[in-house]
């Protein structure tokens, strides 16, 4: 086996116990595996998808948006990279600027352009929009949400939610 193989199976090795970690909510503990991974590949798509999404989970936004524009630059048909991307530049959503708020929004809709059914796109966006108090926004996401998801109970409620806050300003 080669050096390059050798690094490749290590790589790999390393993106499984990030991964499983990530699955077992130990965010912190998933870093190094991850960071170590992408060490010995840079530019592979997988790693730059668990580690941007261990970065979100930690808090460290800047270190996520860094990492998963370069990878959405390289893949920029990888619907996950789009959605982690999204997450990154968004961060906590009720800290987040209008700036980011827009960033986040453009990451999503890239998503929704390369995959209609990509999970949760149209909830999250309605979400920041929400956020905003744009109500009227909010509710044609929260509306495509429960299209796309009937069964999406967070999506009904909010939908519920948005319609009762307009209610006042179309009976005044």
């Amino acid at each position: 086996m080669t050096t390059e193989q050798e690094k490749e199976q290590q790589a790999y090795q390393l993106l499984r116990e990030g991964a499983r970690l990530l699955r077992s909510q130990r965010f912190a503990e998933a870093l190094p595996p991850l960071e170590q991974a992408n060490e010995l590949k840079p530019h592979d798509a997988d790693i730059a998808i668990s580690l941007g999404g261990a970065y979100v989970m930690n808090g460290k936004w800047s270190k996520a948006v860094t990492l998963l524009e370069n990878a959405a630059e390289r893949y920029p048909g990888n619907v996950r990279l789009w959605l982690n991307l999204a997450a990154a530049y968004l961060g906590r959503l009720e800290l987040s600027s209008r700036p980011r708020q827009e960033q986040a929004i453009e990451a999503y809709q890239r998503a929704l352009e390369l995959d209609p059914k990509a999970p949760s796109v149209q909830y999250n966006i309605g979400l920041v929009y929400a956020e905003r108090k744009d109500w009227a926004q909010a509710e044609v996401w929260f509306a495509q949400a429960l299209n796309a998801d009937p069964g999406d109970r967070d999506a009904a409620k909010w939908l519920k939610k948005v319609r009762d806050a307009q209610k006042p300003e179309l009976e005044g």
